[in-house]
């Protein structure tokens, strides 16, 4: 799948000398956040749609360029035929936040040898969610139905664009507002795009074909009022010590790896703004290959809030990378009991999928496919982990959720109601991958391969990110959020290059006595 654009826009308030403070985000450039809209991954005639989530009976792509609105392929969808009113159609869920603002439409088509008959109907149609998926706010097109056929505003044969603008009232189904703004309201998690046929009860024929269709983030705060209360960037000259620790040695791990851990530099370094975790082929305690694996342990732990890896992995057989988290009580209560969160696992054997997982005594797991990229490419693996849900993205499109589990420790929602700390590993061998023998793994795969981080970052619920200004006798202070991971910035020309202050003690005091200076905020 190609990398969509995911991003923290970063604020800025202005300071001017006649005290005059102003706060505002930076734009972002619009696109299209939907895997395969038009349809072209999907090859040739068949059911299968990547990307797509689908629902009801009947609803497969088709290929014909004289018929596509753009490309070859195009998506069709009729009723169940099955006596009553049923619902068929697609959807993709795209990770979001409060105050986030998208455009959305599509083409659309009838053709005049299928075209809708009876009660049958046909729309485009974008709800926000909570983590549960309960809907917070609904938006539609117009309906295509054969009253709208009749009365000359949808021609059969011909592409018809869709825009989505009406917004309905979720409990009485009512259009209350026209808007080409869809704006996500406060509890939002994701925003799910959906093509919907409504079939009717009298199994009426009829089909509709749907092509080329967007959901465009309009907006900068794609996450709403989440900002990074922690993180690390790896933009220094070595792992930050206060952050990381290691688990060291070999045994296997509980999972019959063959790989023995250190600390060594020629197995974990920072380089270039990336992390490098590095497994080789060199005999260490009576093991064949020595690799690396981090933790936050004892160091930090957090518990909710969206927490994102953008990481790079190898290809190999016998090569386990992961990312994942482990609750703090595990020394006292042992595994699975403590709980695992298994934001990303891949094995090197299959570079198109990944694996998320928890675990608590019941293991609940889901897949991810990519289908025109691999894990071999740099993506963002996300989790949004609440008091009751877990949920999974891959660059930002959700394909788990986790929102029931069990325990012998404790009752619902425990374990994963206590902190957590992070892990990041490459293993080799082991029973993930099929215990590969050392005789495969060092025929099909390449020495030294390595995982790559540039960033991991928690976020959270916080005070708006900006920058106020008050003023004491002698100077002016500058205060923001103090839990935020940010740091202030200014230009003493408008028009300048943006430096970094170098001590960023909030409040942070500023002489306005030797002319003007502008600063803003930055994260992260």
């Amino acid at each position: 799948m190609a990398t969509p654009s995911i991003t923290r826009a970063t604020g800025f308030a202005l300071f001017l000398l006649s005290f005059i403070c102003f706060a505002f985000a930076s734009t972002s450039k619009a696109a299209n956040v939907l895997g395969n809209p038009g349809f072209e991954s999907d090859g040739v005639a068949s059911a299968n749609l990547p990307g797509w989530q689908s629902y009801g009976a009947n609803h497969y792509n088709e290929s014909d360029n004289s018929i596509a609105h753009t490309g070859t392929n195009y998506f069709k969808v009729y009723q169940a035929f099955n006596g009553t009113v049923n619902y068929s159609g697609i959807y993709q869920d795209y990770i979001s936040g409060p105050g986030a603002s998208y455009s959305a439409d599509g083409w659309a088509y009838s053709a005049a040898g299928d075209a809708l008959a009876g009660a049958n109907a046909a729309w485009i149609e974008i709800t926000f969610r909570d983590a549960t998926a309960n809907i917070l706010a609904l938006y539609r097109s117009a309906s295509i139905t054969t009253n709208l056929i009749a009365g000359g505003g949808f021609t059969k044969s011909q592409w018809h664009n869709l825009a989505v603008t009406n917004q309905y009232d979720i409990n009485s189904f009512q259009i209350t507002n026209h808007t080409a703004q869809l704006v996500a309201p406060p509890g939002t998690y994701f925003v799910r795009y959906q093509v919907v046929f409504q079939g009717d009860a009298k199994n009426s024929n009829g089909s509709v074909y749907f092509d080329d269709l967007n959901l465009v983030s309009t907006g900068t705060a794609a996450y709403g009022d989440m900002n990074i209360v922690w993180n690390d960037e790896f933009d220094g000259a070595a792992i930050n010590n206060n952050i990381w620790t290691y688990d060291l040695g070999g045994g296997g791990w509980g999972n019959n790896e063959l790989e023995f851990y250190t600390n060594r530099a020629s197995n974990a370094f920072v380089q270039n703004g990336l992390l490098h975790i590095v497994a080789r082929k060199e005999s260490v305690g009576g093991y064949n290959y020595t690799s690396a694996r981090m933790k936050s342990q004892g160091l930090y732990s957090f518990t909710y809030g969206r927490l994102e890896w953008r990481a790079q992995f190898p290809a190999g057989m016998g090569f386990w990378p992961a990312l994942w988290l482990l609750g703090n009580n595990i020394s006292t209560i042992g595994w699975p009991k403590c709980g695992e969160i298994d934001v990303f696992e891949n094995t090197g054997t299959n570079s198109v999928m990944v694996q998320s997982s928890i675990h608590s005594g019941s293991d609940e797991t889901g897949m991810y496919n990519f289908f025109d990229s691999a894990v071999t490419n740099f993506h963002t693996y996300t989790l949004d982990w609440t008091t009751n849900a877990l949920l999974f993205y891959v660059d930002g499109h959700l394909f788990q959720s986790q929102t029931n589990w069990s325990s012998a420790a404790g009752t619902y929602p425990f374990p994963f109601n206590q902190p957590f700390f992070l892990i990041m590993n490459f293993a080799v061998g082991g029973n993930y991958v099929s215990n590969p023998t050392v005789t495969d793994i060092n025929t099909h795969s390449v020495f030294p391969s390595e995982v790559l981080v540039d960033y991991v970052r928690v976020y959270n619920t916080t005070a708006p990110f900006r920058l106020a200004i008050s003023q004491t006798s002698t100077n002016l202070l500058l205060t923001w959020p103090s839990n935020i991971v940010a740091h202030v910035q200014a230009q003493t020309n408008f028009g300048s290059n943006w430096y970094s202050v170098s001590t960023t003690s909030n409040p942070l005091p500023v002489n306005p006595t030797n002319g003007s200076a502008f600063f803003r905020l930055s994260t992260p």
